[in-house]
């Protein structure tokens, strides 16, 4: 595996471990950080400024879609694998 995506591997599980850092000293809600993270998807899919392909989208909301899922399992109390999430964004894109 490329190198480049075993430190993405890293830096996502290590959001979502943030991101329940966060909710557990109510800093914010999990709803929050759903929120921002649908903003932050929106945007790319808004920018115009690229023309990029399907598979080029998908790639760089994948990390986004992850951290939504890891906080849907939180708030149910539930945690996942980087492997369980991969596999549900790839059957939910």
């Amino acid at each position: 595996m490329n190198p480049a995506n075993l430190q993405l591997k890293g830096l996502i599980m290590a959001m979502a471990s943030i991101c329940d850092a966060i909710v557990e000293k109510e800093l914010l809600t999990r709803a929050e950080i759903d929120a921002a993270l649908s903003k932050a998807k929106r945007a790319i899919e808004e920018d115009d400024d690229h023309e990029l392909s399907g598979a080029n989208l998908a790639a760089i909301l994948f990390p986004i879609r992850v951290l939504q899922l890891a906080g849907e399992a939180g708030s149910k109390g539930e945690g996942a694998t980087f492997s369980d999430y991969a596999k549900l964004v790839g059957k939910l894109s």
